[in-house]
């Protein structure tokens, strides 16, 4: 009959093997120097990215498929809930330990030094400190990005409405019309009563139409906010 075997002492004759002689307390420094410095690199070169048509050499049969996406479908996210697609140099939010473990993971499977990240998060993140749903990404080439990792707060939905009028001037110029329609008829009984005609609704509607565009203007004058459709990718919010 076969004895017992003490895994852990297994292990340490491995590990005797292994350090050949080395002390390990030594070995062990240098491997947590090592990781250290392999993730200071990738910060320096997230706080540093710039597009510069740099494509990363990934084995395919090492890729995973729900991570390989065109930019046409990022471009859509970005203008269905506002948000920015830009190089991670613009980022000033914090990366969090497993994204760097992440990037060093994929860079070692894949025997490749990462150039270039691009990040997909609200415009906020690209001026303060926030958490809320960053999506980071590095280029394929043809127009097809690679999701790497994604880290905070999902996304609510009412983003995806509240922001809806500024897509494009189309949204835009659609809210200002559904908004006067309700006021319209919302109020015009105060106005004419409950007699009011035609014409005198269509009176009322164009005195709120008016003065509806009017406060839109002031105050898209005033903050001077471009329309998602034209500032997904740009590192600017307002027109330029």
């Amino acid at each position: 009959m076969l004895g017992l075997v003490d895994l852990h002492k297994e292990l340490l004759k491995n590990r005797r093997k292994d350090l050949n002689g080395i002390e390990v307390l030594k070995w062990v420094d240098d491997v947590l120097k090592n990781v250290d410095s392999q993730h200071e690199m990738i910060r320096t070169k997230l706080n540093s990215s710039q597009s510069n048509n740099y494509v990363a050499n990934f084995k395919r049969e090492k890729l995973e498929e729900d991570k390989i996406f065109h930019i046409s479908q990022i471009r859509t996210i970005c203008i269905q809930y506002r948000l920015k697609f830009l190089s991670t140099s613009f980022f000033k939010g914090d990366y969090p330990v497993e994204t760097i473990s992440k990037i060093n993971e994929l860079e070692n499977s894949h025997d490749v030094k990462i150039e270039e990240f691009k990040i997909v998060a609200p415009s906020i993140l690209f001026r303060l400190k926030k958490a809320d749903d960053p999506l980071l990404f590095t280029p394929l080439g043809n127009d097809l990005y690679y999701l790497i990792d994604k880290w905070g707060n999902d996304i609510n939905l009412s983003r995806k409405i509240k922001y809806w009028p500024v897509r494009s001037f189309d949204n835009f110029a659609f809210s200002l019309l559904i908004t006067s329609i309700v006021l319209t008829g919302l109020s015009h009984r105060l106005f004419f009563g409950e007699e009011g005609t035609v014409a005198q609704f269509f009176v009322v509607f164009l005195f709120f139409l008016k003065g509806v565009i009017g406060m839109a203007l002031f105050y898209g004058v005033a903050i001077g906010k471009n329309f998602t459709k034209f500032s997904w990718k740009s590192e600017h919010d307002k027109i330029q």
